[in-house]
């Protein structure tokens, strides 16, 4: 009889919800009955969020990696695949929060010096001292980067370039803005600023032309108060052809159309070889500059050997 009772009142508190339903159970014994709701009882109502070891990813910053992988201006653009040409600027766009390195050597005995045992006696050049410049470069945000670049004579240029248009099926061109500030003895006398923009056109995967205006302020190295020209306007004109899959000829020349425009204009060309994210060129220039300043002050007669190495880190 008080079995049947015990039983009955457990059933009742099932019905109206005061005892959990783990108890609803067909009942052998309702000792054990009791003992089941008694823990039932005493379990913690929510166990809460599963806590994160150390080597599991955080959902957030998975997506934040998927998105970035998807990021098109992290693949390898067969037509521009580098930020320069030589020395111009290209339109190829820099992924936002990634960054890029490259180093310039030009080297300082002219290459019709002497005879061709001579020249090779210097190793065609490379055993002479060098203009040398090193650069990084950082995606600030999506089609906007900066970079910096100092030379081993102390000079330091600063860059800011920004893609306003890029060329797709409806439009034929990509376009770039940039701004540009440099400065001798690290970046502490004679200021050059400049502002320009560079416009380029590929075709398919296997080249791409580039016309770039662009003007420079205080190219002059005599005093302002001395000289009729303290700026210069140059139309920057460039090529890069794609050899075979993965060697590049390339050209290129900064014509000073106005202003300050001493001796000859600055020309380049060379051969280049892409590896992964890196790029080797050699090339052949008839001056030393690699900023914006020192190619508005001209080339020589004379030829010299040089390289640039760079190196995408993505």
């Amino acid at each position: 009889m008080k079995s049947f009772v015990s039983t009955s009142a457990l059933a009742l508190a099932v019905a109206l919800g005061v005892a959990p339903l783990a108890v609803a159970a067909p009942l052998n014994d309702p000792k054990d009955a009791l003992k089941k709701t008694d823990s039932a009882a005493t379990a913690p109502a929510d166990a809460g969020p599963a806590e994160t070891g150390p080597g599991d990813a955080d959902p957030v910053d998975a997506v934040a990696d998927a998105e970035q992988d998807d990021d098109p201006d992290t693949d390898v653009n067969r037509a521009q695949p580098d930020f320069t040409i030589v020395g111009l600027p290209t339109t190829l766009r820099l992924a936002r929060h990634k960054s890029a390195f490259r180093m310039t050597h030009r080297f300082g005995r002219p290459l019709g010096e002497g005879s061709l045992t001579n020249l090779a006696e210097d190793f065609f050049g490379f055993d002479s001292g060098a203009n040398i410049g090193f650069e990084y470069r950082y995606g600030l945000f999506k089609s906007t980067q900066i970079a910096v670049h100092r030379t081993n004579n102390r000079t330091i240029q600063f860059l800011l370039q920004r893609q306003v248009k890029g060329q797709d099926d409806t439009f034929p061109l990509s376009i770039d803005v940039f701004g540009s500030a440099e400065g001798t003895n690290n970046f502490r006398d004679s200021y050059s600023p400049g502002l320009g923009v560079v416009v380029s056109r590929e075709f398919t995967d296997r080249a791409a032309v580039y016309a770039q205006p662009f003007w420079v302020n205080n190219t002059n190295p005599l005093p302002g108060e001395l000289v009729d020209d303290n700026n210069s306007v140059m139309l920057g004109l460039g090529a890069r052809v794609r050899l075979t899959a993965s060697v590049y000829g390339v050209f290129e020349v900064t014509p000073r159309v106005n202003g300050f425009d001493p001796g000859n204009h600055q020309m380049s060309f060379g051969i280049e070889k892409r590896a992964g994210g890196h790029n080797f060129q050699i090339n052949f220039s008839n001056a030393f500059g690699t900023t914006f300043g020192q190619m508005a002050r001209g080339g020589t007669d004379d030829w010299y050997i040089g390289f640039n190495l760079s190196r995408k880190f993505y």
